[in-house]
């Protein structure tokens, strides 16, 4: 029997890559929604691809481009509220990879339709786990993580148990910028800063690969999805991202987990769940011999100094950095603040009154993240006048 699956984001990095897997194997799949925001016409050339029924375009112009083309049997939609009309019955797999916050309301939302979920999107997991983790039990969906350092730690776990953990390590690249004195990044440009030297990514993550808050929403994902303390997590700079993940246990043994610089790895599994076998390279002796792992520079990369300032319990802080780095990294895409300014505002965001406030409150639901992201674009519109 062919597994029924639905893409949100299909027209991303990460999408692309479970398209690839699938157009391989596609009398196994039966793709039965795409989404998508602006790139009506990717979207619509995969659609006829794998004979995708149903589509859903978020951006209004793109909506109404898609519209005047010959759709055959194709259905197009403009917003998620249509799942009721799209699912009749759970699907097998759904693939989480919208990018930013807009991510968030279309995965609870598509929870309830499936049997299981891969979540590639950050800002979803950081900004609504508890909601997520909810609604995972409510509906008795499995749930994978996607970013390859999460997938590999969750794959280190099997046979094992969180609480037999003692630190997990994940491990960055330092980015495009590792080698770039700090004084010039002052100055750097857009394209020095998503010039990623191992991934293919798209500009947001690129940049946030670049300040490092990558690796800080990382650590942040880690501690939501493992239910651990901060103080268990850590980063270490390995610049061929050869190993994603280092599990140190309670009884002495540590597991490094490695392989290629290639997301088709865990995405591949987390559809196959390990049953099937996908071609890789051979085990690469230079760079296990040269693994170069190193603590990071936190006056280089000063966004890691926030993690000293993130709590165990529950609090919105996590989400105002990530709601407010989301704001900053398109004003630097747009020109309109320097490289560096992108860390500097989010600390003195932060450091806020009416955000200490805020921060030590538990965001109750959906609305409640919406209002905050207002007014988190509000204030920073304002600092930077």
């Amino acid at each position: 029997m062919k597994k029924k699956i639905a893409i949100l984001g299909s027209t991303g990095s990460i999408g692309k890559t479970l398209i690839e897997i699938i157009k391989k194997d596609k009398k196994n799949f039966d793709v039965i929604l795409l989404t998508a925001d602006k790139n009506y016409k990717e979207i619509l050339k995969q659609a006829k691809i794998l004979k995708v029924k149903n589509l859903i375009i978020t951006d209004k112009k793109a909506y109404l481009n898609l519209s005047q083309n010959k759709l055959g049997n194709i259905k197009i939609f403009n917003n998620y509220d249509c799942f009721n009309k799209i699912f009749k019955k759970k699907i097998d797999y759904v693939m989480s990879s919208i990018s930013g916050i807009n991510g968030l309301i279309p995965t609870i939302k598509i929870i309830k339709f499936t049997k299981k979920i891969a979540i590639a999107n950050k800002e979803s997991i950081i900004c609504g786990w508890h909601l997520i983790k909810k609604d995972l039990k409510k509906f008795k969906t499995s749930f994978i993580p996607v970013d390859s350092e999460h997938f590999s730690v969750f794959y280190s776990l099997k046979g094992n148990k969180i609480s037999n953990i003692k630190k997990i390590y994940l491990t960055a690249s330092g980015g495009p910028l590792i080698n770039t004195p700090k004084r010039k990044l002052k100055n750097i440009k857009i394209s020095e800063a998503i010039k990623h030297p191992n991934w293919k990514m798209g500009k947001k993550i690129s940049i946030d690969s670049a300040t490092m808050m990558n690796k800080v929403f990382e650590i942040m994902e880690a501690k939501k999805i493992f239910d651990l303390n901060y103080e268990s997590l850590d980063i270490l700079i390995h610049p061929s991202s050869y190993v994603h993940a280092i599990v140190k246990f309670n009884d002495g043994m540590v597991k490094i987990i490695a392989h290629d610089t290639n997301m088709k790895i865990p995405i591949f599994n987390s559809l196959h769940n390990s049953q099937k076998k996908i071609k890789t390279d051979e085990l690469n002796l230079k760079k296990l011999n040269f693994l170069n792992l190193k603590k990071v520079d936190i006056n280089k990369f000063p966004s890691v100094k926030i993690i000293k300032q993130l709590k165990n319990n529950e609090s919105s802080l996590e989400t105002i950095i990530v709601l407010a780095n989301d704001k900053l990294v398109d004003l630097f895409l747009l020109k309109k603040i320097n490289f560096t300014d992108i860390v500097k505002f989010l600390q003195k965001l932060i450091n806020m009154k009416k955000f200490n406030i805020l921060k030590k409150k538990k965001l109750k639901n959906i609305n409640s993240i919406i209002w905050l992201n207002k007014e988190i674009s509000t204030t920073i519109n304002k600092m930077i006048t």
